[in-house]
């Protein structure tokens, strides 16, 4: 029977980063896998191949918008979804190959079938694809399986016509009329693909706004640009079914003034967010606990009940986000070998992959009024940024609250070009603990979109800001 001194459950981000910060740190490290390639939801059906489709329909979109505009023109502009598709697994395949030499750079034992608890320190795997059942003995674990798109039981899901996200990267022609039920992360960019492909497409959501987690004025601001490339919103539509004849699908819901409605479409995406992934685990044969909606329970230290026995990512509280399961991975490995890590959750940023981009990182105006936490708003538009206009990016802003007594970054919400990556400024900024002052006073390269967060700083400091 083989020894380790660390076993990683699930090869997502969560799960692969810690199995290599694991074996750097000179444990002996196994991963457990059930599917025959690594990388998890994200690197095969979630971030990764979304952002691939999400690249590909903006270029389709800009030739068909916005070239003319740059002196371009072109004529009998197409989509072939098959090339398109293909791409996409190309750029998959890619990633998921590079896992698997980071796996035999680091010398850790990849374990392809479904990992259980025998007890705390013994997990059987049994082989999905042939083979032999086999146990291994293991000082530690770190279960990292993830989460699956929330099923609801109203609705009978084909996997066809009526779909999750995984399904709908894979759809090899442009919808007539996409039903999107959620206007969360996940719904929004799949509707943004096909919008931007010339679906129409039409989001139902529960609440009565987008993103209803991020701070409002960007769901508001997300919402009238989406509205341009021609998405059409239904808030406060409470879905009650949804059917399929043929190649038709039809979604009920019941609007705010009780009235019933009806969708119908060739399509219907089911994107109502994910729950955590522990089927088959046996963890009852550990002892260990779980919390409400079906999470595990863990300490401050990311460790359940059982010693030796650690939970992170999806499966664990907070939000769903490959980051902060990487950042939970480390922390666990080097929580082993006895190390002080450190994660402030606060500082976890958290994007939206539509263009234009949105994101977000610590409290949300809304949060800090019910706090009654005094502050200061800071605000700059990217019309009035020269490099925006340069590349017709304009829709969008960057909004910084500051403490309004010692002005401290308490918090940084953008939509706009290239969000995704400047955020990271504000995040730097603020586990440094910077004032808007801070950042008001660093110089910035011009022209570009970053300049837009040194004047949302000037903004919010004496509102001394220079291009608005």
């Amino acid at each position: 029977m083989n020894q380790y001194d660390v076993t990683v459950i699930g090869s997502g981000p969560g799960g692969y980063v810690a199995a290599i910060r694991c074996a750097q740190l000179g444990l002996k490290t196994a991963l457990i896998e059930k599917y025959p390639t690594l990388g998890g939801t994200c690197l095969n059906v979630g971030c990764i191949p979304s952002k691939a489709l999400l690249d590909s329909s903006e270029h389709y979109h800009n030739a068909h918008t916005a070239f003319a505009d740059h002196g371009i023109g072109l004529d009998n502009l197409t989509v072939d979804m098959n090339r398109m598709i293909d791409r996409k697994a190309g750029v998959v395949k890619a990633n998921v190959d590079g896992i698997a030499y980071l796996m035999k750079k680091n010398k850790i034992d990849v374990l392809t079938g479904v990992g259980s608890f025998v007890d705390k320190n013994h997990l059987s795997i049994a082989p999905t694809e042939g083979g032999e059942a086999q146990q291994i003995e293991t000082k530690n674990v770190i279960i990292a399986t993830g989460s699956k798109p929330t099923v609801l039981p109203f609705i009978k899901q084909d996997k066809q016509r009526i779909i999750t996200s995984t399904e709908a990267l894979n759809i090899r022609e442009v919808p007539k009329h996409m039903i999107v039920i959620g206007g969360g992360v996940i719904g929004l960019e799949m509707a943004s693909v096909y919008a931007r492909l010339g679906a129409k497409v039409s989001v139902v959501e529960f609440m009565d706004s987008i993103i209803p987690t991020m701070d409002r004025g960007l769901g508001k601001e997300l919402r009238r640009v989406l509205g341009k490339i021609g998405i059409e919103f239904f808030f406060s539509h409470k879905v009650t079914g949804a059917t399929r004849d043929g190649d038709n699908v039809t979604v009920t819901a019941t609007n705010a003034k009780g009235e019933e409605v009806k969708f119908e479409g060739d399509y219907c995406l089911v994107a109502v967010g994910r729950v955590p992934y522990t089927a088959g685990l046996n963890l009852e044969a550990a002892g260990v606990e779980m919390e409400e909606r079906g999470r595990i329970k863990v300490d401050e230290h990311l460790q359940t009940n059982v010693p030796g026995i650690y939970a992170i990512g999806d499966v664990v509280r907070g939000a769903m986000l490959a980051h902060k399961a990487e950042e939970e991975g480390v922390f666990v490995a080097e929580t082993i070998v006895g190390q002080k890590p450190h994660i402030n959750y606060l500082l976890i940023p958290g994007v939206v992959y539509t263009w234009p981009e949105v994101a977000g990182v610590g409290y949300t105006e809304e949060q800090l009024k019910e706090q009654g936490k005094a502050y200061k708003v800071g605000s700059f538009p990217f019309k009035a940024s020269g490099r925006a206009r340069a590349s017709g990016d304009t829709d969008g802003f960057v909004k910084v609250l500051a403490d309004k007594t010692t002005d401290e970054i308490l918090g940084v919400h953008m939509i706009g070009p290239r969000i995704a990556d400047l955020i990271a400024e504000a995040v730097t900024a603020m586990e440094f603990r910077a004032s808007a002052e801070d950042v008001a006073r660093m110089s910035h390269s011009h022209p570009t979109y970053a300049e837009a967060m040194k004047e949302a700083c000037l903004a919010a400091t004496e509102n001394r800001a220079i291009h608005m």
